[in-house]
């Protein structure tokens, strides 16, 4: 493939993190490989090369197309911003804030991701992050005893996802309120094991089920008039 190929990696790029990133966000967009490419001016073989093959290397113009045509940036795409917390973009001159209905929260939330649990403890309240699935309404993950996440059980605790587009400075939050508990009945247990998503990344023996019973959800969206 030599397309829009160059013969030094963008600096700070890790390899083969392109391809990944590239999918992630057509996926986000609910956009097709075929209309990825057709936005950017290339082929869709070229961009099935881009997304599975580690070594590819694009120059500077292609990423500019690409960037583009999934409304993200080049430092995006590359994995500049890896180790960055998000909302340094600048603001938007004019930004609106809606309230979201429950239903679109809960439809935000999904079925599983990544969100932030706030838990009390002896020292204060602690926010940790925490893979998570919607199982039946509720928002379930597992976690080992004596951990952070574990200290929610019995407790009234806050829950947190979101959604940021640095590069257009929009996305969305949403906050879920409600007691937590340990779901100890075996069958049960042997559900979520089938039906949720998310395998914990901190890794090891991690068989403590937690459950968020919901009885608040609110959320907001921030977008670019």
């Amino acid at each position: 493939m030599t397309e829009g190929a160059s013969s030094h990696a963008v600096e700070g790029r890790p390899m083969g993190d392109l391809g990944r990133r590239i999918t992630q966000r057509r996926t986000e967009l609910g956009l097709s490989r075929q209309e990825t490419a057709a936005r950017a001016g290339m082929s869709p073989a070229y961009l099935q090369y881009l997304e599975e093959r580690p070594p590819a290397d694009p120059g500077a113009g292609t990423l500019l197309r690409l960037a583009g045509a999934l409304k993200t940036t080049v430092w995006h795409l590359t994995g500049g911003d890896t180790e960055l917390p998000p909302g340094l973009g600048r603001a938007a001159r004019t930004p609106r804030f809606t309230e979201l209905p429950e239903a679109e929260c809960r439809s935000l939330l999904s079925t599983h991701g990544v969100g932030r649990l706030a838990v009390p403890a002896d020292s204060g309240p602690v926010v940790v992050p925490v893979n998570y699935s919607v199982v039946d309404g509720g928002i379930v993950f597992r976690t080992a005893p004596g951990t952070a996440p574990a200290q929610a059980d019995g407790h009234r605790v806050a829950f947190e996802a979101d959604r940021i587009d640095e590069a257009f400075s929009e996305g969305w939050s949403v906050l879920v309120r409600g007691p937590a508990t340990t779901v100890t009945d075996p069958d049960d247990v042997a559900r979520l094991e089938e039906q949720a998503y998310s395998t914990p990344w901190a890794g090891g023996p991690r068989d403590l089920w937690l459950r968020i019973e919901p009885v608040s959800v609110t959320g907001r969206r921030i977008t670019v008039l």
